[in-house]
Formats: C-alpha cells, structure tokens, sequence
C-alpha cells in the first residue's frame, strides 16, 4: 500500500489568515467567538455571536480580476490552497494531482444577496456570475483553474463530515494509483441572516459561548474558514527533500442509518474503528483525539460513548479536546481545520485545549484537556467528524520522525 504524508497545509479563520496563527491561537487557547459583524445582530433572536473571519482583504491574496468570480468560500478556499502548495513545494501542474474539497452549504453569501435582489429589491436583473459563486464545486474548480491542477477535481458535500470525507476520497484515489499528490481540505462561508435563522428555529446555537464535553453546555457556535493540505506519497516527498509535517495513515467512514438530526454511538464508534482497522493501528496506540465536540448536549454524550466502545479501558488514557471554542463549528470546513490541530500536535508535542470548560458532565467522564493546551508526546492521533444525516468520518494520522 502506498504511504500517503502531508507535506503543505493553509488555513484562514477566526484565529487568522495562515496556518501558523491558526496553530499558535489553538496552542495559546485564544478564542474567535465573539459578536457576529456580518449581519445585523438584531434581527437575530438569541445572542449572536459567530467564529467570523475578521480583517481579511481578498486583494491581499487574490487577483482583483478573479474575485467577481469568487463567494467568500472560494476565496478562503484558494488563500489556503495557495498556503499549503507554496508550503509543499509540490509541482502540481503534471495532470496526476487531484483536487477534492469538502462544502457542506455553498456559496451562501451570493445566494443570499440573489434572493434579497429578488424578493425585497424586486431586482429585474441578476448578476450574471451568480451561478459559478454559488455552486458547491466552485472552490475545487477555482484551485484547479489558479494551480494548473488538470487531474480529477471536485467537491464533497456531506455536512459536518465533508471535510474528512475528502480527505478520505483523495487518500483512496491516491492508493489506487488514479493519482500521484492531492490538493484535499474543506471550506465555508455560511454566516448569512437565512442561515442562523435557520439554526436558530433548531435550537442548537449556543446564546454565549462554545463549552464541549461541559456541564451547562448550551449548543454549537457557527464558523468559517478554509484549511488545505497537499497529500503525496512518502517515496516522492523523501525523494525532494520535502519536509513531512505527518502521515495520513488511515481513514474510516460509516453512516448510522438512523436519525436525520441525532447522532448515534455505534455509527460513530464503527467509524473510528475503520479509521484504527485501515491505519493497521491498535486503539491503545492513540494518543490524542480531536474530537467533533460541537457542545451539544447530544454529541457531547454521544461521542464519549463512542470513545468507550472503541478505546475500552485506554478511553481513559486518551487526551482528547474540541477546538471549536476556538475557531467555531465551520460546518464543511470544520474536520480540515481540525487536521490543523492534530499535525500541530503530532509536530510539536502539544495538545490544544478545550475552552470554556465548567466541569464535568456525568455523561462526558474523560479527560478533554480542559481550558490549558498540555505539552505531551503524540505518536498517532485521529480526528473525528460525524454530521447531520448520520454521515460519520474519521482519520487517522501518525508522527513522521
């Protein structure tokens, strides 16, 4: 089986516009929850508060002519692209590097503006590039078009797991042999008055703040951002030199085939368990989880269910933190940014915390590394995603010496 290493990643987010500060953000446990600018916070019925990229120019990092083809989505897509290839220092442009990017909403932002022009401005006319901004594939195909990336490109849209989702498709295609490298990560600007309200009417956001794995623990915060990765094999990252930040050595994927909405702890257990099964990787190997920790009060349980039914005893030995106080729940993007956490950790030996912690939950009875990062050697981790729809992924990564 071919090894598959990571050799570049980008990111932009609450916690900033490059990878580095996101990473430095987790590490000093800064958080990027704060009152929501993008709309007008008093149409909004509980305490707006949002994980919002703040300060961000796209002229900084794009080209003005590209932009009108460019939802914030697909520009926070291509800053992180564009972040992790310069980091690789892969040529991409040889017609066997993929493309894949995980999108769970769309080009929200454009949509929303297209349907206020419509129904409240009674506009006769659309901008004529509404489509290509609004189309979930967009981010893939607009990396593809700036890097030359000629190789199978496209998008993954299963809600919270879209991330890990495409991460897994590209990892397989890549042990195929379909291709050589990928550009894989995931993307989102979704903090539109439409879908808030939408969130609201479900009752899962938080008024507050983000408390994973806490007692009082009061819902999700939204987010967004982007997180890339170039994927390639060890023999060609060893044969260049390149630096390995990890390897991706496992992933697994399973739906529960339940509840449109509740998550369930044996579909989240089945896919953590694919995940140690396909990394050939004993569950008392793990280190450290990134959790999916949305601070619902029932993923939270949920999750910590799953953990004992795959971990057993070494449950208890794990440490284990959500990182979404810090950067919010970026819904597609939200396992990538999270990957941004577990290389962090396997590199430096640095687990990021789980803020706003109130204590323990007698259903949440683990260690989640509560309000402080903790320095500790991390051999092999995984990161897990489970989203709306039952749809469940995890990947699982080791420390390259």
């Amino acid at each position: 089986m071919r090894r598959i290493v990571i050799t570049g990643m980008g990111a932009i987010c609450a916690l900033g516009h490059n990878a580095t500060d996101t990473w430095q953000g987790m590490v000093e446990g800064r958080s990027g929850i704060d009152t929501i600018h993008h709309v007008d916070a008093s149409l909004l019925r509980n305490n707006p508060v949002a994980a919002e990229v703040t300060d961000f120019d796209p002229t900084q990092y794009i080209d003005e002519a590209r932009l009108p083809f460019l939802d914030p989505m697909s520009q926070y897509a291509l800053v992180a692209a564009n972040e992790a290839i310069a980091q690789s220092g892969l040529d991409v442009r040889n017609g066997r590097t993929a493309v894949v990017t995980g999108v769970g909403v769309g080009g929200e932002e454009t949509r929303e503006g297209l349907y206020k022009k419509l129904y409240a401005d009674k506009a006769g006319r659309f901008h004529p590039l509404g489509i290509v901004r609004i189309m979930s594939n967009a981010p893939a195909s607009q990396i593809s078009m700036a890097h030359g990336i000629t190789g199978p490109t496209f998008t993954v849209a299963s809600a919270c797991a879209s991330s890990n989702h495409a991460i897994a498709q590209a990892a397989l295609m890549m042990r195929a042999g379909i291709v050589d490298a990928a550009v894989v990560g995931g993307t989102e600007a979704c903090l539109t008055l439409g879908l808030l309200r939408a969130w609201e009417a479900m009752r899962v956001l938080s008024p507050d703040t983000c408390r994973p794995f806490s007692i009082n623990r009061r819902g999700i915060v939204l987010g967004e951002g982007s997180a890339m990765f170039v994927l390639e094999t060890l023999e060609s990252a060893q044969a260049r030199g390149a630096t390995i930040l990890a390897e991706l050595v496992g992933v697994g994927m399973s739906a529960d085939a339940g509840d449109i909405a509740a998550p369930s702890e044996i579909g989240a257990a089945a896919a953590i368990t694919a995940a140690l099964q396909d990394a050939n990787m004993q569950p008392a190997e793990v280190d450290y989880i990134n959790a999916h920790g949305t601070g619902t009060a029932a993923n939270d349980c949920t999750e910590t269910a799953a953990i004992h039914r795959v971990f057993g005893e070494h449950a208890r030995k794990l440490a284990i933190s959500s990182t979404k106080p810090m950067h919010g729940h970026a819904l597609g993007a939200a396992g990538a940014l999270e990957l941004i956490a577990v290389i962090g950790a396997l590199r430096h030996g640095i687990v990021p915390p789980t803020l706003n912690y109130l204590g323990p939950d007698p259903a949440c009875d683990l260690d989640y590394v509560p309000l402080d990062a903790r320095r500790m050697p991390v051999n092999a981790a995984v990161s897990n995603s489970f989203a709306f729809g039952g749809l469940n992924a995890v990947v699982a990564l080791r420390r390259v010496p």
